[in-house]
């Protein structure tokens, strides 16, 4: 069962929110616009607030989708996290899109929610509040990323789950790597 799971979590994961949704706006593709990144905030840059919360929502339903049909079948929930871990490794390496995807943080966000909705609503608090005060949007998904694990074993005491989770985590730090030599230069944009 978990095989069929992991492959069900990856192709879910590779279908991109971002490409779709340019289309269907009749958008640039946004492997060619903007950051080149096809995720929420480059839509949201070349297609504006409408193209960017449905690209928001669509990544995020991917990475919840294979946790709950995971859930579904009763497994357990170091299972439900490696579902997780292969829906986010989908956004991030898609099959359908010669394995160029996005920063997978959306996936991430949905994938928690579906876990325990308690992790999940931390993260959007926690990414809220810094982009609040600090007004850059990679910065408040790291701080909320590099809180997750912590959050994610108070909230399920289970260990073996929480080493996927953080193993998600610091993969998200990776596909972030341009953005944090950004961050430690100044240059990093900041939210309107």
């Amino acid at each position: 069962m978990l095989p069929i799971l992991i492959i069900i979590g990856y192709l879910i994961g590779s279908i991109s929110s971002a490409i779709l949704v340019c289309k269907a706006f009749g958008l640039p593709d946004p492997r060619t616009q903007g950051s080149n990144n096809p995720g929420a905030t480059n839509v949201l840059r070349i297609g504006g607030k409408k193209a960017a919360a449905i690209t928001l929502i669509g990544d995020g339903t991917k990475g919840a989708i294979p946790v709950l049909i995971a859930h579904y079948f009763g497994v357990d929930l170091f299972t439900l996290t490696l579902v997780a871990l292969a829906a986010f490794l989908g956004h991030v390496y898609p099959i359908f899109f010669n394995f160029k995807g996005g920063k997978g943080v959306a996936t991430l966000l949905g994938a928690l929610f579906a876990l325990n909705y308690l992790v999940g609503l931390s993260f959007v608090f926690i990414w809220v509040f810094v982009a609040k005060v600090l007004k850059i949007s990679s910065l408040s998904a790291l701080i909320a990323t590099i809180l997750m694990p912590i959050i994610f074993y108070l909230l399920s005491q289970d260990l073996n789950a929480t080493y996927i989770i953080t193993l998600i985590c610091i993969w998200v730090f990776y596909t972030h790597r341009g953005n944090i030599q950004r961050l430690l230069h100044n240059k990093e944009e900041k939210i309107n």
